[in-house]
């Protein structure tokens, strides 16, 4: 009998230089043995230094894309990364509800580029609530795109303020939630974890390094692949979390464009000795 394949479907869009959306999706995947599916909501122009163009793609390729995976291939979790717009929004939400099973599914909110592009209109967030919202397993906001979703100036880093903001975000629609701590002040990156009713806090050491382009994107596709593993889901955002630091850390030694640079997905695998890099001796 053969065997089967853990499978991640990620609804993103397209980054071209490699460090986020689809492509960081399915390098997370691959590094943590699971194998990625995508369906592509748009396209852009950026490199390390920022966004230089956004295309979002049609209703009907997302569709087409959607079934065609869906028709043939199941799917044991789901990633959605960046949307574009209120259309693709209200057809993902169709389409989710046509997924065989109940496959997990983990919401990045993306309303923003790292460097400031604006992603998602205003009228496009409420609509994300309305309609993704009572569909999603988790949601993995950080502390800014909390205060957007709330309609508030900005979300105080105290862990008061934090949970009470979590269970804001249940209230109106989210099953679960993940609050990245990363924006907040001190030495510690603490996350927290609203699910079941309770509140779990995650802490590590913040790492500072001039490489940590699509770090939402892998956090949130780690926990999916995780999660698609059968993890619990606390379980699932503490091994996603200490990935993400692994990958963090092996990325801060490499160089890659003029700006900000990218994780290094395959740092596992590159310690284990399974990939070797340029010059043909495995990551110390």
């Amino acid at each position: 009998m053969k065997n089967k394949y853990t499978t991640i479907l990620t609804i993103a869009g397209s980054d071209g230089s490699g460090g986020a959306g689809i492509q960081a999706d399915i390098k997370t995947f691959a590094a943590l043995e699971c194998y990625g599916l995508s369906v592509i909501t748009a396209l852009t122009a950026q490199n390390t230094l920022g966004i230089n163009a956004v295309y979002p793609v049609s209703v009907s390729y997302v569709v087409e894309q959607f079934r065609s995976i869906a028709s043939d291939i199941p799917v044991d979790a789901v990633k959605i990364g960046m949307l574009g717009n209120a259309r693709i929004i209200k057809t993902v939400a169709l389409l989710l509800r046509e997924l065989q099973g109940t496959p997990p599914v983990i919401l990045d909110t993306i309303f923003a580029s790292s460097g400031g592009t604006p992603l998602l209109a205003k009228k496009a967030i409420q609509l994300m609530k309305e309609e993704l919202f009572p569909l999603t397993t988790l949601i993995t906001p950080n502390l800014p795109e909390i205060a957007r979703l709330l309609g508030i100036r900005e979300v105080p880093a105290t862990p008061e303020s934090i949970e009470e903001a979590a269970m804001k975000l249940h209230e109106r629609g989210a099953a679960s939630v993940l609050v990245k701590g990363g924006h907040g002040e001190g030495e510690n990156c603490a996350d927290c974890l609203f699910y079941d009713n309770h509140f779990f806090w995650f802490s590590s050491k913040k790492i500072l390094t001039g490489n940590s382009h699509g770090t939402g994107c892998t956090l949130s596709s780690a926990i999916a692949a995780f999660m698609a593993k059968g993890e619990k889901m606390e379980c699932a955002v503490e091994k996603a979390k200490a990935y993400l630091d692994d990958a963090l850390l092996a990325g801060a030694v490499y160089r890659l464009g003029r700006g900000n640079g990218p994780l290094h997905h395959q740092c596992r695998q590159w310690k284990q000795g399974q990939i070797t890099p340029r010059g043909g001796r495995p990551m110390e």
